[in-house]
């Protein structure tokens, strides 16, 4: 009788590979948060040891079909009124629908706010007041009060991702706008959109989707958090999805 002989050579498990990351928006050495996300993903790399890469993908590109799709995460980073509404929507509903890992940050946070009510709620007319002042329904408006270079306390609702990710039920945040959503909330809510952030008068600051891996949009800036050598828990837990997303797909 022949007996099958096993190689008893060691075998090395495959290194897992960098998880990419899709940052759509439309750099400029004029936005402060896009000279902080360099600093933001060099510093997970060497304090959480998270391999990371990183893709710019102009709002206009993002318009394209499958822009986005292969990516680990999408993060829609702060910059707006963005070259292509089109491009920051498309991906935006690709992360939401797809599962994969989502961040939206200042006006990343609007347009995510946008997407749903379009595409889940059905308000196809909603519009953006920064993007289209003269429509008839508009979901962003401007602010009482700029936020431009304000920073204030959000108040963060129990057992939401939010406050898993950042783990207080209050922080002080920095921002940097001037609109925020303001009308069609409850229909937005019915639907299935959480808004787990307030402000100190209850306005909505931030907002999250039950059911997905990981779907969270700040009003505020977590890039503009510190010096940018220690990254907001909001950075840091985007990287850590992307991360498990692709060591699952390898």
């Amino acid at each position: 009788m022949t007996q099958a002989i096993q190689d008893s050579t060691p075998q090395t498990a495959p290194a897992p590979r960098a998880a990419r990351i899709a940052l759509v928006g439309d750099r400029s050495p004029n936005v402060a948060a896009h000279n902080r996300i360099p600093l933001l993903l060099d510093a997970l790399a060497t304090q959480d040891r998270l391999a990371l890469d990183a893709y710019w993908i102009p709002t206009e590109d993002a318009a394209e079909p499958d822009a986005v799709r292969g990516f680990d995460a999408v993060w829609v980073v702060p910059g707006s009124p963005y070259r292509s509404e089109a491009g920051a929507l498309a991906a935006i509903r690709t992360a939401r629908e797809d599962g994969v890992p989502f961040l939206g940050t200042c006006g990343g946070f609007q347009h995510t706010v946008l997407e749903y009510a379009r595409n889940v709620c059905g308000l196809t007319g909603v519009a953006h007041a920064e993007n289209d002042p003269d429509a008839d329904d508009l979901l962003l408006t401007p602010l009482a009060c700029s936020l431009v270079g304000h920073e204030g306390t959000v108040t963060i609702a129990a057992d939401s991702l939010a406050e898993s990710v950042i783990g207080a039920r209050t922080s002080i945040e920095r921002y940097h706008c001037s609109y925020g959503p303001s009308a069609h909330l409850d229909t937005l809510r019915a639907h299935g959109l959480r808004f787990s952030g307030t402000d100190e008068e209850g306005q909505v600051r931030m907002a999250e989707l039950p059911g997905h891996p990981f779907f969270l949009a700040s009003l505020f800036q977590p890039e503009l958090a510190g010096d940018g050598s220690r990254p907001h828990p909001i950075v840091r837990a985007l990287a850590r999805a992307a991360v498990h997303r692709a060591g699952v797909a390898v």
